[in-house]
């Protein structure tokens, strides 16, 4: 069972690997999806039937998503591949909060955005996954036209 950060970074690491061997990570976190994680704990057992876990990483091509075990914290299916620019427009409402961030996340074939929590411990990853992705950081060269940065008001 991965508990430690790095450990799961670096399954994260070897499945994309697996998949694009040329392709490197630049960040990866832990995603909770669904309501806000606070009406889920106080559901209890019921509330976890409407969760899922994912890791999101963003790479030097491509932000992948894979469904994370809820038991072991180990990546398990590769969800969604999707380009950067597409990307860039399908993530709206990044909201950085004090114990729970969210940003909505609209992946392909789904009717709505989904709601993504990232918990406190991944805060400083989803600020490199936000300036990475929007603002070009320096390991994910700018591609096509600036985007719109939801952490910039």
């Amino acid at each position: 069972m991965a508990i430690r950060k790095s450990t799961m970074q670096e399954q994260v690491a070897a499945a994309i690997a697996a998949i694009e061997p040329n392709d490197r990570p630049v960040v990866t976190f832990h995603t909770i999806s669904g309501p806000s994680p606070w009406l889920m704990s106080q559901l209890g057992l019921i509330g976890q039937l409407f969760v899922k876990y994912y890791f999101v990483t963003l790479t030097h091509r491509v932000v992948t998503v894979h469904r994370a075990s809820r038991m072991s914290n180990r990546p398990q299916e590769l969800v969604h591949v999707i380009p950067l620019d597409q990307a860039r427009a399908a993530i709206t409402d990044v909201n950085r909060a004090t114990l729970w961030s969210s940003l909505k996340f609209q992946f392909p074939g789904e009717p709505k955005p989904t709601r993504l929590n990232i918990g406190r411990y991944w805060r400083n990853e989803l600020d490199t996954f936000v300036n990475g992705l929007f603002g070009g950081g320096p390991a994910v060269p700018p591609q096509g036209q600036p985007a719109y940065n939801p952490y910039q008001a």
